[in-house]
């Protein structure tokens, strides 16, 4: 695919994300023309999470992933772009920084180009300007009822729980919250009990 002048390629081409690029099948065609992109924007390439990501001095601005029926770009401050275009995806309501553009086809991410492009030098500058997103505090989250009342019934529980680190605690309430029946939260909770009293996040 031809590229535009404007898109010559800046940044330095990683091996490693052109081995793990090298193997993909299904978006092979579209993680090319996204990188491409990328690229032109004179951010650094590295492999973080098996994936493409794209940095400004350390700071994370972009990344490239795929999934079944699309793939994407990851913004991870995507909550503070403008979003003229009206195309910016929150993955789901518990992410709150992070905004993907997905793409079904590399028509699709043609006849994007533009806007892409303007919202990765949108990006760019948010993070020369240091810019954060707010993210909500643990009393911002919901606690789940069947977890609110074993915390209640057991003061050791709670006390373990409130001494977790603000992001362990989030973890745990993400994960109780996201199960859709009441028995199904209930069971998290008793599963993970035992990791709050010692301590442990969800993933240590």
């Amino acid at each position: 695919m031809p590229r535009n002048h404007s898109d010559r390629i800046k940044g330095n081409m990683n091996p490693l994300v052109s081995k793990i690029h090298g193997k993909e099948r299904r978006w092979s065609a579209e993680y090319a023309a996204l990188r491409q992109l990328c690229l032109a924007s004179g951010l650094n390439e590295e492999l973080k999470w098996g994936q493409a990501c794209y940095d400004l001095n350390g700071g994370k601005v972009v990344l490239i992933h795929g999934f079944k029926d699309y793939c994407a770009l990851l913004f991870t401050k995507g909550a503070l772009l403008k979003d003229s275009k009206g195309i910016l995806v929150q993955q789901t309501k518990n992410v709150q920084a992070a905004r993907q553009i997905r793409f079904a086809s590399l028509a699709h991410i043609d006849k994007r180009r533009a806007a892409v492009k303007a919202y990765i030098r949108e990006a760019v500058a948010l993070e020369k300007s240091g810019a954060k997103v707010k993210m909500k505090t643990v009393a911002q989250f919901d606690v789940p009822e069947e977890f609110q009342k074993r915390l209640d019934d057991d003061p050791k529980l709670a006390e373990a729980f409130h001494a977790l680190t603000p992001g362990r605690q989030k973890g745990y309430l993400l994960h109780f919250a996201g199960a859709k029946q009441s028995a199904t939260r209930t069971v998290r909770v008793q599963k993970h009990a035992p990791r709050i009293l010692q301590g442990l996040g969800l993933d240590d």
